[in-house]
């Protein structure tokens, strides 16, 4: 989206943490607990602040306090037009309060996950008051917006409920790196895949809100059922992650395998060999409608079936193209039935492999949505400059 931004003619300043997973593309020295430099374009500023999935609650609350707290100084002290802000933490918000409120810039929200609606349903937060604060900062953070984003279908609704008017919120959805999957990257398997294996992998984090422990659910019925021709792969890392390995072990598995993250070019390579991608969730109804995971879009973008263990948009647009299969949560034989037959059916596979394909380049192309995106934040700036320009000819 910043390159996009830049190809039109912007300058961009992106300000980030120190992903322990993901690199920002500079590698020089922290000074203050800050480094900056430029990166495809996009001047870059990294606060020295690590964060990973597997990092436990308290430690992830930490670390997003601190890191709203370290950049909220750059509001004031950078020079732009226009402020844009992406949750997930909610916390991000702040920087974009401040920077409407105490500057006068037009705030643009982008809202990846509805909290505190999320942690809520799952019930990592119990606090009342840790809530009603949340939800404050919600309210807040809406209302400052001069316009926002929604991932989902039920994320914009969830924002609407809050009061915001619906022609102020835009759906854009995660998008297809077609480019990156359509690359010439060499196909991979982990060595205990054999060649004529139906390999289903998924891709992302080892949390609580994953419910991976559905999947080891579905790898047992699968081990009792002499199914060793179908093999799991779990690649990632998350908080859950050991206590799932230790499962495995436990349960003495060896239909799944565990890799450790690798970056999306490698990937890639690693699900043109796949046979299925796997869309887990937690089966928490807050999920169904209001989540937008990375991986389907990773999924689809490589040509992969999608299986799906929870109802919602996802799951009524998979059945609606035909390009995978959807199954009732909490229902590891149906799950594993499903793999079967994927299994067994190859033709049918290699069909909803095509139509997972032709969904990504037809709804979900990141060129498509990434103009959409721009216009709707270039968007924000205009209508705010009109409305200045409009008060001070009244004056």
């Amino acid at each position: 989206m910043a390159r996009r931004m830049i190809e039109r003619g912007h300058q961009v300043t992106m300000l980030c943490g120190r992903g322990v997973d993901g690199q920002s593309g500079l590698s020089g020295p922290f000074e203050r607990g800050v480094r900056r430099g430029r990166v495809e374009g996009i001047d870059v500023i990294e606060v020295d602040l690590a964060y990973s999935n597997r990092d436990g609650f308290l430690k992830r609350t930490k670390t997003f306090l601190a890191f709203m707290l370290r950049t909220s100084k750059f509001i004031f002290t950078e020079q732009y037009d226009l402020l844009f802000a992406t949750t997930t933490p909610l916390t991000v918000g702040v920087p974009g309060i401040l920077g409407r409120w105490l500057r006068r810039k037009p705030f643009v929200f982008e809202v990846r996950d509805l909290w505190p609606e999320l942690p809520r349903a799952m019930g990592v937060i119990r606090n009342p008051f840790i809530l009603w604060a949340m939800g404050v900062l919600e309210w807040a953070s809406y209302r400052s917006a001069h316009r926002l984003i929604g991932l989902s279908p039920g994320i914009v609704d969830g924002i609407a409920h809050r009061g915001v008017a619906q022609a102020r919120i835009a759906m854009v959805p995660n998008g297809c790196d077609l480019d990156i999957f359509s690359s010439n990257s060499v196909p991979w398997q982990p060595e205990e895949v054999r060649d004529d294996d139906l390999m289903a992998v998924f891709a992302g984090a080892h949390g609580l809100a994953n419910g991976l422990d559905a999947v080891i659910d579905v790898a047992a019925v699968l081990h009792r059922r002499g199914r060793e021709d179908i093999r799991i792969v779990l690649i990632g890392s998350g908080m859950r992650k050991p206590a799932l390995i230790e499962r495995v072990k436990r349960e003495g598995l060896s239909n799944v395998i565990f890799l450790d993250p690798v970056r999306k070019t490698e990937l890639v390579g690693l699900l043109k060999r796949a046979d299925v991608g796997l869309q887990v969730l937690a089966d928490v109804p807050a999920f169904y409608y209001g989540t937008s995971p990375n991986k389907f879009f990773d999924y689809i973008a490589v040509g992969l079936p999608v299986l799906n263990n929870y109802p919602g948009w996802l799951a009524d647009m998979i059945c609606g193209a035909g390009c995978g299969i959807a199954v009732p949560p909490r229902d590891p034989d149906a799950f594993a039935e499903a793999l079967v037959v994927l299994a067994d059916d190859r033709t049918s596979t290699r069909a909803m492999s095509l139509r997972a394909r032709a969904l990504a380049e037809e709804r979900f192309a990141r060129d498509m949505l990434a103009d959409r995106w721009a216009q709707w934040v270039e968007g924000a700036l205009q209508a705010t400059t009109a409305a200045k320009t409009q008060r001070e000819r009244q004056d």
